[in-house]
C-alpha cells in the first residue's frame, strides 16, 4: 500500500500536498474508495480516497517509535553522490543530516543555490521515507560550517583515514548507553589535520573503518548498516 506524509489533520481527514495528490491521481491512477497509508505526527493511518481526492481516516495503526537518534554530518558533494547518500540514509534510519562545509569539499554553493538544493534534498528524503515505510522524515539542516558544530551532544564519532587502532566496533562496545550517535564523514581527500584536531578538541572520537579506503558515498551506508546491526543485536 502506498504511503504518504500528510501536511495536516482536520477532524477525520488528512491533508496531502498538491504533489502527493498529483501522484495519487496521475501516476498511481487511484480512484474513490482506494486506500492509502498516511503518516501525520509519527502516527500511521489507513486513509480512504473520497470523490474529490480528500483522504478520510479509516483506522489508526499502532506504531513503535525508536528513540535512538543517528545524526549524520556529511560534506558537500556532487548532486548524484549527495542524492544517493540522502536516499540510502533515509532508508537506513538516519534521524538528521547536517551538510558541512569542509576545507577539501569540492562543491561550493552560494546562498541562492544552497536554498534550492535544500528544497531538493528535503524532497528526496520524503520520497525515500515513504518508500521505506518510515513514520518520520529525516531532518536536513541548512549547510553549516565546521566551527558551528561545537554544541552537539551525544556520542560523537569522526571517520578518520589517519586512525589505525580505534575501531567503530570498539567505540560502540564501550559506549552502549548513548541514545544519540553523531557521525561525521570527511570529503574526497579526507579531513585536514587541522579539522581532525578541532573535532577531537570538541569531543569527537576518531575511528577507523578498516584497511580499505571507501568512496565517500559508500562510507555513510557502511556506518549506518553497522549501527543498525548493533542496534538489533542489543535488542
Amino acid at each position: 500500500m502506498q504511503r504518504y506524509f500528510a501536511l495536516a489533520k482536520e477532524k477525520n481527514k488528512l491533508v496531502l500536498s498538491d504533489d502527493d495528490l498529483y501522484h495519487i491521481k496521475t501516476v498511481m491512477r487511484m480512484h474513490e474508495n482506494d486506500q492509502i497509508e498516511v503518516v501525520f505526527n509519527k502516527q500511521l493511518y489507513i486513509g480512504k480516497l473520497l470523490t474529490d481526492y480528500q483522504v478520510e481516516i479509516v483506522k489508526t495503526i499502532p506504531t513503535d517509535i525508536d528513540n535512538k537518534q543517528i545524526i549524520l554530518l556529511i560534506p558537500l558533494l556532487k548532486e548524484t553522490k549527495m542524492d544517493l547518500i540522502l536516499q540510502k540514509s533515509a532508508e537506513l534510519g538516519v534521524s538528521k543530516i547536517i551538510p558541512v562545509e569542509l576545507e577539501r569539499s569540492i562543491i561550493k554553493l552560494d546562498s541562492l543555490k544552497a536554498e534550492k538544493r535544500l528544497i531538493r534534498w528535503q524532497k528526496i528524503l520524503k520520497e525515500a521515507s515513504e518508500q521505506s515505510k518510515r513514520i518520520d522524515i529525516p531532518v536536513i539542516t541548512p549547510i553549516k560550517k565546521l566551527t558551528s558544530l561545537t554544541n552537539l551532544d551525544g556520542l560523537k564519532i569522526v571517520c578518520s583515514t589517519n586512525e589505525r587502532q580505534n575501531t567503530l566496533k570498539k567505540v560502540l562496545k564501550n559506549n552502549k548507553g548513548y541514545d544519540k550517535i553523531i557521525v561525521l564523514i570527511g570529503p574526497e581527500g579526507g579531513l585536514t589535520d587541522n579539522e581532525e584536531s578541532n573535532l577531537v578538541s570538541n569531543g569527537f572520537v576518531k575511528v577507523t573503518l578498516g584497511k580499505l579506503i571507501m568512496r565517500v558515498e559508500t562510507v555513510p551506508l557502511f556506518v549506518l548498516s553497522i549501527l543498525n546491526y548493533e542496534s538489533m543485536v542489543v535488542k
